[in-house]
């Protein structure tokens, strides 16, 4: 019988870091909703003491989940852990997420500590959330680059002190495989009361490791593995959940697995990546658009003959069906809507009514339409509440003459309309919203990318404004990229403070 090892999903708390990648609590139920049936173990649901968004999360999603533990993360201060455990009084299996850094460099520069001081708040921390809760984990922050030796001592001191879980995270994604492994091996070999404990791993990708890393780390002992969907996550990310399970899924001879539900990984993927409006590089492993397409003539002979000459694994395995319905302005409803429950999303009949408008809209612009497409407009009722949106936008632009634009825009009722010139479409699209919109903010970053490939394509568009000392991060998609520019930065002024 087959080693189990537990999922700890941190997409709602360590993925949502990112960036413009910040969810609503609707959107964070909805995709704890689907990690629960994908079949994750535990769910880190959000750092309930640094905002009351995160904390109004962790209450919702605990009530919307049944089966999984739920997850929240806090520091080694009390403060955290009770305002942790009032977020977690609805879950049905809570755990309570604490640590400390125990690197060198945390301890002298982070904390003006020493080490001894640095065991003291740990142990004091974990007796503290075993007041609250039976089930504990401690984090040892930077434990990539904390000394073995010393690193053994503090696992050992809170394992006495009651953690059930202990997560050895590589917070900087430092580590080579080979070192990530043998550190996870001393401690099984050198940490009185081990067995008391399951070690966790959590792995950063800064050098590209992150899932080398994590899978030395099972293969030495760790029985739990930290996670996102797609490998989201603050800087280069996190391991990937999908790239561990499918290790795990075709290399029998490990024979340890997951509760995983694999053929749920490819919608769960999708959902994700249009609910954070970040989109999956097509090369990503296991759920990128090129992850099972051949182009080579020699790999397309091979597959031709047997698929086993170049793919080891089946794409219906995660979810991908390669007879799927292909979608047109021809399609019914029926259609669209069996697609998008293919990829994880349900609706009303009502907004299935709007969707499908839409649909139609662009299908008739578009040659072919896209998983990403259906997900771009499923989520764009996410925008129907805006206090200000975009009523027409009218563009001349050409060689050698300045671009004009002129638009109209709905402010909570009341239309505006100004015009503008500008050093290019975008440019005179935006100083016309500026002139109705009189507030001094500056564009700091802006980001075109389009979803597949061609002329008739559905271009995104992120944008970063700053106003007031605030950053705020907007999305936009449209077959017109000035008309999804101007709505990224629309999508930025509805997100600013009152």
């Amino acid at each position: 019988m087959s080693e189990r090892l537990f999922i700890f999903d941190t997409t709602l708390r360590d993925g949502e870091q990112v960036p413009g990648c910040q969810l609503n609590t609707v959107e964070k139920i909805q995709v704890a909703k689907q990690l629960e049936a994908l079949g994750v173990d535990v769910i880190e649901a959000g750092f309930p003491v640094s905002s009351p968004g995160d904390f109004n999360s962790v209450i919702e999603i605990s009530k919307a989940v049944t089966w999984p533990t739920i997850c929240a993360l806090t520091r080694a201060v009390q403060k955290d852990i009770d305002v942790a455990a009032e977020a977690l009084k609805y879950a049905k299996h809570k755990r309570i997420h604490t640590g400390i850094g125990t690197s060198d460099p945390h301890i002298k520069y982070k904390f003006n500590s020493t080490r001894e001081e640095i065991i003291e708040r740990a142990v004091a921390a974990v007796k503290y959330a075993r007041r609250y809760v039976e089930d504990v984990e401690f984090y040892a922050e930077d434990a990539g680059r904390t000394e073995n030796e010393y690193l053994a001592r503090v696992i050992e001191a809170v394992i006495k002190a009651g953690a059930t879980v202990v997560n050895i995270p590589d917070t900087t994604g430092y580590c080579l495989p080979d070192e990530y492994g043998a550190k996870i091996k001393y401690l099984m070999d050198h940490v009185d009361g081990i067995d008391r404990a399951v070690i966790s791993t959590h792995c950063h990708n800064d050098l590209g490791m992150a899932t080398a890393n994590t899978i030395s780390g099972v293969l030495n002992g760790a029985r739990q593995v930290e996670v996102t969907i797609n490998g989201v996550g603050e800087r280069a990310g996190n391991t990937a959940l999908e790239e561990v399970a499918m290790i795990l899924r075709c290399h029998k001879g490990i024979d340890i697995d997951t509760n995983i539900n694999t053929q749920k990984i490819y919608p769960t993927s999708r959902m994700v990546s249009s609910l954070m409006n970040m989109p999956v590089q097509p090369n990503k492993a296991i759920v990128g658009r090129n992850a099972f397409a051949h182009s080579s003539g020699i790999h397309q002979d091979g597959v031709l003959k047997n698929v086993q000459t170049y793919e080891i694994i089946n794409p219906k395995d995660v979810g991908i069906d390669d007879n799927a319905i292909v979608l047109t302005a021809r399609s019914g409803r029926a259609a669209l809507k069996h697609r998008l429950h293919v990829l994880g999303v349900e609706m009303t009949q009502e907004k299935l009514d709007k969707v499908y408008e839409d649909f139609l809209k662009l299908a008739d612009k578009k040659k072919d339409i896209t998983d990403d497409d259906i997900l771009v407009l499923a989520g764009a009722d996410r925008n129907v509440n805006h206090h200000i949106k975009l009523e027409y936008l009218q563009v001349t632009s050409g060689v050698g003459v300045r671009s004009v634009a002129s638009l109209g825009l709905n402010i909570s009722g009341e239309h505006f309309e100004a015009a503008a010139t500008g050093n290019g479409p975008v440019d005179a699209a935006i100083k016309a919203v500026k002139q109705i919109i009189k507030r001094q903010m500056t564009l700091k970053e802006f980001t075109i990318q389009a979803i597949s490939k061609g002329s008739d394509d559905v271009g995104k568009v992120h944008m970063q404004v700053e106003y007031d000392g605030q950053m705020y991060y907007g999305f936009g998609a449209n077959t017109d990229i000035i008309a999804a520019s101007v709505e990224a930065y629309i999508d930025c002024i509805n997100k600013f403070r009152k």
